[in-house]
């Protein structure tokens, strides 16, 4: 198949991406990496009049330290994965994206195609969930923050409204403490989509204990879970009591409905969730300080 005949726009800035989207309206889509949108298109599942190409909107680009880290929306997810940055200041960013895909992908894939997409088994939104980050929209009526746990609305839907375009993603500093990041995740096959994945972030006081704890779950619903009853769980205790980790890894999957389809059940998913809390948990544990 190909794509159905369309109008192509080079934006180099985001303003210009913006008053091409205001001249377009519901007729115009934004092309990053392409990774997602192009094999739609292919499809005819999605059939855009207009596509307005940010590639190469250097304004739109970049990792910037600022205690925590400033990602530019068109970001290679291969520069993510680089990073130096990217790996000291928010490791879980680097430990999710050796998921992602292959490399072929990720040389073209852009943080924030993956991010606007909102695919629900994708390993970007649940990271972005954990580490609490705020998402950097732009739009006519100006820019807003939006955190992300209220950015993913439900299956391939956003908060963003028309005319409005991701611009940047902001991860903050962790709270102070022994920060340990673990992601996690169970797939067909290495670069699939995750049938179940998990991303946590886990903050120790100077004795040991978890002071701060985040535990996102995808795959399991039409947005990022957060198992806030986990979460609280844990608050307090040790990780190398493997009796604690067992049951977060139940109060995380026990109040889950996850979608069954060919590849995997509802129970399947379910199960696989606090398997994966568990052994998340106990790696935390085991990393050193």
């Amino acid at each position: 198949m190909k794509p159905a005949a369309f109008t192509y726009v080079r934006a180099d800035s985001a303003e210009e991406a913006l008053a091409a989207l205001a001249s377009n309206g519901d007729d115009a889509k934004l092309l990053a990496g392409g990774q997602s949108l192009i094999p739609m298109m292919n499809l005819r599942l999605a059939q855009p009049e207009v596509l307005v190409d940010i590639g190469r909107a250097r304004d739109l680009e970049g990792i910037v330290r600022d205690g925590g880290l400033r990602i530019g929306a068109t970001t290679r997810q291969a520069a993510l994965l680089a990073s130096a940055d990217t790996l000291a200041h928010a490791p879980l960013i680097a430990h999710a994206m050796r998921y992602v895909s292959h490399p072929a992908i990720r040389s073209r894939g852009t943080v924030g195609g993956t991010l606007a997409h909102a695919d629900p088994a994708a390993e970007l939104p649940a990271v972005m969930v954990a580490l609490d980050a705020t998402m950097t929209v732009r739009g006519p009526a100006g820019t807003r923050k939006v955190p992300a746990s209220d950015f993913f609305v439900t299956h391939l839907t956003t908060a963003m409204e028309e005319g409005e375009m991701l611009s940047e993603v902001h991860v903050p500093p962790p709270v102070a403490g022994d920060v340990r990041d673990v992601f996690l995740e169970v797939a067909r096959r290495h670069g699939d989509y995750a049938l179940v994945a998990v991303a946590t972030r886990l903050v120790l006081d100077p004795s040991g204990n978890v002071a701060h704890a985040r535990i996102v779950v995808s795959g399991v619903g039409d947005v990022p879970v957060r198992a806030t009853e986990a979460e609280q769980r844990l608050v307090g205790e040790r990780l190398d009591d493997e009796v604690i980790a067992v049951e977060a890894g139940r109060l995380a999957a026990a109040p889950l409905s996850p979608p069954a389809d060919v590849h995997a059940s509802s129970r399947y998913r379910q199960d696989v969730t606090a398997v994966l809390v568990r052994r998340a948990l106990v790696a935390a544990g085991k990393e050193q300080s």
